[in-house]
């Protein structure tokens, strides 16, 4: 079926963990400081239609990356379909040495473990540890700590990673490191610590334990696709904008959605648009509560890559040029995404008639 892969079966991981844990961080990390000879494919979930994990893995610039996407729902809970064409795709165009696979954090990993390890994929993929990134200040969060998706994805793990414990207190990743390893059965390979998402490369080729099985195997049940018989894909076209061929000039495509827990939105901006970088840093890092924000704006003489979660904030360049694009994530109930637009579009730069 691929016969001219350079590796046969394909060794493949999961990186999953919850909203805001930083699975994409880790993921740049991690393929940054691959083999050099090695080509890494890279399949990315987004439960938002706004794509900003491509755009985040694609910023790097490396040439040895393909990355390919589903957004629009997560591919744990939708039909299998999308999620066959995508990675057909993807392993076709890439030839890749490995393929990891970032799941949406409110996405439920048995499924995709089950469909990673059918028949369809048994004699192409060698699916290798599964790894979870945990921030231990979820496990204080009732709201996410009882979330049947946030429990099954540290049991599911065959590692789990404790990250962030640069700015967490000693006695909070002592409690939930205690709570991993005396009460989730069975034992994980490895317990770790660690700061900015710095994940071990030997931690990937570990044997996986495929007797592991959901507590809550009906928390994320399939659900059919009835709005196309095409998948939602952003794979490996030139542009992983829905509509990027319609985008104009201080008007961008407003993706809003509420009818999930956590109320969220996303814009894509006209590769043309360029934001005050000072106002906008401003307009977005403070004055508003947000489970998770994540962007990718063109500013005065830069590209910049801006991540949120919490009121924790970072920036830094990136080699992303295709468009501007935002999504933001509530733990609350908002209607009020007018206004919020509004004070976005305060921060582009107006260019003058003619």
């Amino acid at each position: 079926m691929y016969p001219d892969l350079p590796i046969r079966p394909i060794p493949t991981n999961l990186i999953t963990g919850f909203l805001g844990v930083g699975k994409t961080t880790a993921i740049r990390d991690l393929a940054a400081r691959r083999p050099p000879h090695e080509r890494w494919a890279i399949l990315v979930n987004e439960y938002g239609e706004v794509g900003l994990d491509q755009a985040m893995l694609e910023g790097s610039g490396d040439p040895g990356l393909a990355v390919s996407e589903i957004a629009g729902g997560c591919f744990c809970c939708s039909m299998e379909m999308p999620l066959d064409w995508t990675l057909d795709a993807l392993i076709r165009a890439a030839k890749p040495h490995r393929l990891v696979i970032e799941p949406t954090g409110l996405g439920h990993p048995a499924r995709v473990l089950d469909h990673l390890r059918s028949p369809r994929f048994r004699e192409i993929l060698d699916v290798r540890t599964t790894i979870c990134l945990a921030d231990p200040r979820d496990f204080e969060n009732p709201r996410i700590s009882k979330s049947p998706v946030f429990q099954d994805q540290l049991h599911l793990a065959d590692i789990v990673v404790i990250n962030k414990t640069d700015v967490v207190p000693p006695e909070v990743i002592a409690q939930f490191r205690q709570h991993i390893e005396q009460d989730l059965f069975p034992a994980k390979l490895l317990v770790a610590t660690t700061q900015q998402g710095r994940l071990n490369h030997e931690w990937l080729d570990w044997r996986a334990n495929e007797v592991r099985t959901p507590l809550f195997p009906e928390a994320h049940p399939a659900v059919e696709q009835v709005a196309s018989s095409e998948p939602n894909l952003i794979s490996l076209v030139p542009s992983i904008a829905p509509a990027s061929q319609q985008l104009i000039p201080g008007q961008p495509i407003r993706f809003p959605e509420s009818n999930t827990p956590s109320d969220r939105c996303g814009w894509i901006f006209s590769p043309d648009d360029v934001f005050q970088r000072d106002p906008l840093l401003d307009m977005l890092g403070g004055g508003f509560s947000v489970s998770r924000s994540k962007g990718v704006f063109r500013v005065e003489d830069d590209w910049i890559l801006f991540n949120r979660v919490g009121w924790e904030m970072s920036v830094e360049s990136t080699s992303y040029r295709r468009d501007s694009r935002l999504e933001v994530i509530l733990d609350h109930a908002s209607r009020r995404w007018d206004e919020f637009q509004y004070e976005l579009m305060r921060c582009l730069i107006m260019k003058s008639p003619g």
